[in-house]
């Protein structure tokens, strides 16, 4: 056994059938991030080299992660990063791991801010700091503020602010909703609050349920509860004309819109839809 040889080819080969048997769908793509990780190279050097053979303390880290994600632990937790709108964030069980479609949040507010010379805005409950950050790299001139209620979402928000030298241009505050920010007015107020209901934290999937932040999840029995109390102050932080922009459950577009009209202080409200044409952003512009 100990003169079997173990190329990189013949280890993601095994190590695809190995996690599709397990269940995990993004098997390939899956076992390719974490051997590229625990080589320390880029996923595309797979391929040049192929025939190369991991040391034992390449493979042995290997092991170590793909046991991990068999328990469950999501892959961006184990190689402490996540791509999101053309940027690296590190990520920890700390902050939600940005999602693709959490890119039709900045997508939309720079489409908002483009013709904006030095626009102000909020990114509320931030995590990992991938929305005010991008944003952030996107508009030079923009002045961003970012909150979260956790002093740990905001420590890896911070340090991914220093990793893509952006510190000095996104203020970090902690403090629940805008709380933090109390008579401060913004062009933009943004935000993915936590929409997931009861009964859907049970369906979630594990590595989503057991390992990701509840705080960044649970939105209470129909999962709306932060959408109230945002919605329910957001106007005293807007200028007149300026855009509260949330992200939303894919079910949620109707009761959301309501939760905005009943405030009257918007002109308008529109629905952004995600790569799959799903309602993914609301858009309300106040008054």
């Amino acid at each position: 056994m100990s003169a079997e040889t173990w190329p990189i080819r013949r280890l993601l080969s095994w190590t695809e059938q190995f996690l599709r048997d397990k269940g995990i769908e993004s098997s390939r793509l899956e076992a390719q991030i974490l051997l590229a990780h625990s080589l320390g190279c880029k996923k595309i050097d797979l391929y040049v080299r192929s025939d190369e053979e991991p040391t034992d303390a390449q493979r042995a880290s290997f092991r170590t992660l793909i046991k991990g994600r068999v328990e469950g632990c999501p892959v961006a937790y184990l190689v402490g990063q996540r791509e999101f709108y053309q940027l690296s964030f590190d990520v920890t069980p700390a902050v939600l791991i940005p999602r693709p479609e959490t890119e039709f949040l900045v997508v939309e507010c720079l489409r908002l801010i483009k013709e904006r010379e030095r626009p102000h805005l909020v990114d509320i409950g931030t995590g990992s700091g991938c929305i005010a950050l991008s944003i952030a790299q996107q508009h030079r001139t923009a002045l961003i503020t970012a909150t979260d209620v956790s002093a740990e979402a905001l420590a890896v928000a911070r340090q991914n602010a220093e990793k893509h030298r952006l510190a000095e241009r996104v203020r970090f505050i902690q403090g629940d909703l805008l709380a933090p920010i109390a008579g401060e007015t913004f062009d933009i107020v943004v935000s993915n609050p936590p929409y997931v209901s009861d009964n859907e934290m049970a369906a979630l999937a594990k590595d989503v349920r057991e390992f990701e932040p509840r705080l960044a999840l649970e939105g209470g029995p129909d999962g709306l509860a932060v959408y109230r109390r945002l919605i329910a102050v957001v106007s005293e932080h807007l200028v007149n004309g300026g855009y509260l922009v949330l992200e939303i459950g894919a079910t949620q577009e109707a009761a959301v819109r309501e939760l905005i009209d009943k405030q009257g202080c918007f002109d308008s409200v529109a629905v952004r839809l995600d790569g799959q044409k799903l309602p993914r952003v609301v858009v309300a512009r106040k008054k």
